[in-house]
């Protein structure tokens, strides 16, 4: 009898020991049997890089039609590669054009394609480089601002963009898409340039004597 006892309880704690190894083999770290996924990649738009990927956004979105300066060439005017997006040169006077007609008229005219003249006065194209005179101290919440809500800066209390910049059309990229393009321009080499502010039309000086 006590030979069949001890048979007995033999056998109950061996069972109960296989029981804990197999519970113990199935398990891991992560409280329980779920399968552990692999942590999934930043896709980019198909690029290896938010940077990359905003270089292709910035170059279809044609941003340096109007922020980089021009230089002649055989082929006419080009993208000055020397000063790419720093917008508009500082030293470079107003365009040299009758005011009161293109005002009248609604007509636009620019000078090498960074000012533009029209019936909203006198715009400066912007320095989009990593520069302080640039975007060199924007935030990334006030770039999506100013493309999303026309805010010079991205700041709540400035004035809107001015044309021909077309922010009504750029507030469409996706929130991924715009942060590409400013950790692009954030990579670009700095340019110190400061660029002159926009002047308003003859219509407003007039109303104001």
């Amino acid at each position: 009898m006590i030979r069949n006892s001890t048979a007995f309880i033999i056998l109950l704690v061996s069972g109960m020991f296989f029981l804990v190894s197999c519970k113990g083999a199935g398990s891991d770290n992560t409280g329980g049997n779920k399968p552990v996924t692999a942590v999934e990649k930043p896709n980019y738009g198909g690029y290896e890089s938010q940077v990359k990927w905003g270089e292709h956004l910035v170059t279809v979105g044609g941003c340096g039609d109007c922020h980089t300066p021009k230089k002649m060439s055989p082929q006419g005017p080009v993208e000055d590669s020397s000063l790419l997006f720093s917008g508009h040169p500082g030293q470079l006077k107003a365009p040299d054009f009758d005011r009161k007609v293109l005002e009248s008229r609604g007509l636009g005219l620019t000078q090498t394609m960074t000012a533009w003249e029209g019936p909203w006065g006198i715009s400066y194209a912007a320095n989009l480089t990593s520069d302080q005179t640039g975007i060199g101290n924007w935030s990334e919440d006030q770039f999506i601002k100013a493309l999303r809500e026309g805010k010079s800066k991205g700041l709540d209390n400035n004035r809107m963009l001015l044309p021909p910049m077309p922010w009504t059309s750029f507030r469409n990229f996706r929130d991924d898409e715009l942060k590409a393009i400013f950790a692009y321009l954030k990579s670009t080499r700095p340019i110190r340039n400061l660029v002159p502010p926009p002047t308003p039309p003859l219509a407003a000086a007039v109303q104001k004597k």
